[in-house]
């Protein structure tokens, strides 16, 4: 019975030992008396028991693996505080456990060395506008090295970049008077644009009272010429007529009567706006034109 029992524990552990169920996205490295062997694929393996002997098991899923922050010093001389986080995958599971003694250790160690070189080589002001670069340049040189390991780097994302206090203080400061200058700009500009405004607006003005005032003047000298024109035809239609009606009978008597008339009212009105008394140097001219006067209207028929 005890035999029984012990030939029961042993087959147990024989096959214990022999069968392997390896999950999926998992490989299993397997070595035979101390050799690499083989390495298990997900499923059903079976093992030579006290020969083969399980030594590294490794998932193949995406890892995340956090770098631990590190003080690096940019090309003008400024310390910066970087941290990130690192995505890699396994690829081959037996370079992964002999390419080196620790893999996860390596890359780690890798990523924050090349992180210190990729920021030595920028500006400050760059690090914070160029971390697509950054991130780049770590994967590359990360997947370059991780061939060996058996790792696959996929990428690389800085997690926080923290400058030291004072410039910190020193770039709210910045931002701060190119904020104000902006304002300021921005108000110049404004004023500047209302004084162009203003200048169009009053030179428009001017320009429209002149364009009046120019055709208030046409206007003007049109109706002037209009008035002169009209005069001018009337009295030309005067003159016919007048000219007419003395080639008619009685014209020449009623022309010396006019002209008459004209003397008596022109010596009549130099008396009343004078105080002096104008008296014609041959009294027998007046009398004579006032006799010719009567005379010519004691000549005139009249009307019927």
């Amino acid at each position: 019975m005890e035999v029984a029992l012990i030939l029961l524990v042993i087959a147990v552990i024989f096959i214990i030992r022999s069968v392997k169920v390896v999950p999926q996205q998992n490989a299993w490295v397997i070595e035979r008396l101390g050799k690499y062997h083989a390495t298990l694929t997900p499923g059903l393996n079976f093992l030579v028991p006290f020969v083969d002997r399980l030594a590294y098991k490794h998932s193949l899923k995406e890892i995340p693996l956090d770098v631990p922050s590190q003080v690096c010093i940019t090309k003008d001389n400024t310390q910066l505080t970087v941290d990130g986080i690192l995505y890699f995958q396994v690829t081959d599971a037996m370079r992964a456990s002999y390419g080196a003694s620790n893999f996860i250790v390596a890359i780690t160690q890798l990523a924050q060395t090349t992180l210190r070189s990729v920021i030595g080589r920028m500006e400050l002001d760059r690090t914070f506008e160029e971390r697509g670069i950054i991130n780049s340049s770590v994967v590359q040189a990360l997947d370059e090295a991780a061939l060996n390991w058996g790792v696959k780097v996929l990428r690389y994302e800085i997690k926080d970049l923290t400058p030291p206090a004072v410039i910190l203080h020193a770039m709210q400061a910045q931002i701060t008077a190119e904020r104000e200058k902006r304002a300021l700009i921005a108000a110049s500009e404004g004023r500047r644009q209302e004084q162009i405004n203003i200048a169009t607006g009053a030179r428009e003005a001017a320009i429209a009272r002149s364009e009046g005032e120019k055709q208030a003047e046409i206007n003007k000298a049109q109706g002037t010429a209009a008035a002169i024109t009209a005069v001018a035809e009337a009295t030309a239609e005067a003159i016919c007529r007048i000219a007419a009606a003395i080639q008619m009978p009685g014209g020449d008597q009623a022309v010396q009567l006019k002209v008459a008339e004209k003397a008596v009212d022109a010596y009549a009105q130099l008396a009343q706006k004078n105080n002096t008394m104008i008296v014609p140097g041959n009294m027998s001219e007046v009398s004579g034109l006032i006799a010719t006067a009567m005379a010519l209207i004691k000549q005139v028929p009249p009307r019927q």
